[in-house]
């Protein structure tokens, strides 16, 4: 008889709730991207376990709000560049939830504009470790979990960074790129056991850090005034990224696995890159 996929047949799965019974581990969930991709999938009926690095009130607040509309959720504090850390909050996770079988690697940092030549060897090591390491990681630690249970999807937040290796961002570049081949190395090894994992890529994304960099590198202090230039008449929302990851980790995509999908209203295809020099720190935290 061939088997069917634990994704598609999963009982608790409907369509107010297709995940009902999931835990999913968002890092850098406490704002811009990772925020949205939490209420996303709390809305999907999963627990959501909020990480954060360093804004403890912006994490407790959206437990908080996700917790008092019915949703399982809790803040856990961990920087994806200490193990000790990472191995902590994912200990915490399974007390407090059980093991997670989804997991979202959103957390993550800008480069500083620097030519190869200028950059700093410290930072090349930190965006290493947030975008690589620290997923390798977290990845060793909760897919014994998804075997056990024959289900799981991971859910890298990559960059159009990767396409366009703009200049002065070598270390960003570099570490989402990495990021891309740890994804595609793992949905290599762990497809026998039930577990997708696949790759999210957004262009300009309007949150804090994108306000941020436009405004820093070209001037531009409202991002709406890119809305006409932008694919579709305006610049990518958080939203738009979650209901892709949404898409990625539920039943719909139960045969969805090493693929990498662009959110950047075409541009990725099209060479729409006004902001090229801006897509190597690509704003999609």
């Amino acid at each position: 008889m061939r088997q069917t996929s634990p994704v598609a047949d999963n009982k608790d799965a409907d369509s107010g709730a297709p995940l009902a019974g999931r835990i999913a581990v968002v890092t850098g969930g406490s704002r811009g991207i990772g925020r949205a991709i939490c209420v996303e999938l709390a809305r999907g009926g999963a627990a959501v376990a909020v990480n954060y690095r360093r804004d403890a009130a912006a994490a407790e607040q959206l437990a908080a709000e996700l917790t008092a509309t019915a949703h399982a959720a809790r803040a856990f504090r961990a920087s994806l560049e200490s193990d000790a850390e990472i191995e902590d909050m994912v200990a915490a996770v399974t007390a407090d939830f059980g093991p997670p079988d989804i997991v979202v690697n959103c957390a993550g940092v800008a480069s500083r504009g620097q030519p190869v030549v200028d950059t700093d060897p410290a930072e090349l090591r930190r965006l290493m470790a947030v975008n690589t390491f620290g997923p390798h990681r977290l990845a060793q630690l909760v897919i014994p979990g998804m075997r056990k249970r024959g289900l799981g999807h991971i859910v890298m937040i990559s960059s159009t960074a990767t396409r366009t290796m703009g200049a002065n961002g070598a270390p960003y570049n570099m570490a989402k790129a990495a990021m891309e081949a740890l994804a595609y190395t793992l949905a290599a090894e762990e497809e026998r056991y039930g577990i997708r994992v696949n790759v999210v890529a957004p262009g300009l994304v309007d949150t804090e850090m994108g306000r941020r960099m436009t405004s820093a590198v070209h001037g531009v202090a409202d991002m709406a005034t890119l809305d006409a230039a932008s694919p579709f008449g305006r610049v990518c929302q958080p939203e738009d990224v979650a209901g892709v990851v949404a898409f990625l980790v539920g039943p719909a995509a139960g045969y969805v696995t090493g693929q990498r999908v662009a959110v950047d209203g075409g541009a990725e295809r099209s060479n729409w890159l006004p902001l090229r020099r801006a897509s190597v720190a690509c704003a999609n935290k």
